[in-house]
């Protein structure tokens, strides 16, 4: 489990880990009042803003790496009305959902490794930059029946030296929202190789890739 940095405020506490943040820049961008990279003392100041336009911001935060807690009890994260796993182009796969995975914290959002090169994977840790990772954010659909359900809980397991085994209602999209498919099991590439991505083809074992 990576270290979280936890910044309180009088209505909301942000939590921020640095080892899953992929500099979206959505925080930066959005609450520029709030959220202050390189200045001395601490850089989230929670009671610059809202707690509600913080939380907003937070929900919209791709790999999770921000996180809230709410004063009022009835006004935490909740989990998705629909399980999305969404493929962004030249890097990660963005997953909207109750997540589970080995040893890790309850996560609604998350961005895992499908590169191959992150440090902390399964989490995507923006190594595919300077792996000049390439891969289309907008593969071809494929047939697929609605679900009986759109939520639920989603299980990720990592098998070792392998891809990432999804169990659980889930819609896959593009990048740009595209629907590609609707399944409740899917091996998802997690190495970079696979001539079939986002999903596994085995390349994994050509390749040479570990991962435990």
């Amino acid at each position: 489990m990576t270290k979280k940095d936890e910044y309180p405020g009088s209505a909301i506490t942000v939590y921020f880990e640095a080892a899953k943040c992929i500099h979206s820049r959505t925080c930066v961008l959005t609450l520029p009042n709030v959220f202050k990279p390189g200045v001395k003392g601490p850089w989230i100041t929670p009671d610059s803003a809202d707690a509600e336009d913080i939380a907003a911001l937070a929900r919209n935060c791709p790999s999770g790496a921000i996180t809230y807690k709410r004063h009022d009890r009835d006004k935490q994260e909740q989990a998705p009305l629909t399980n999305l796993v969404k493929i962004l182009e030249n890097g990660p796969l963005a997953v909207l959902a109750e997540i589970e995975i080995e040893n890790s914290d309850p996560l609604f959002r998350n961005t895992l490794c499908r590169c191959g090169a992150s440090a902390n994977k399964p989490f995507c840790d923006g190594s595919h930059e300077k792996a000049e990772f390439r891969a289309t954010g907008e593969p071809a659909a494929r047939e697929s029946e609605p679900l009986a359900q759109l939520n639920g809980k989603l299980t990720i397991s990592p098998l070792e030296n392998g891809p990432l085994l999804c169990s659980g209602n889930m819609e896959i999209c593009s990048g740009t929202g595209r629907r590609l498919n609707r399944t409740v099991e899917s091996a998802l590439c997690r190495c970079g190789a696979s001539k079939d991505k986002p999903y596994c083809d085995g390349s994994h074992t050509a390749a040479g890739f570990t991962s435990k």
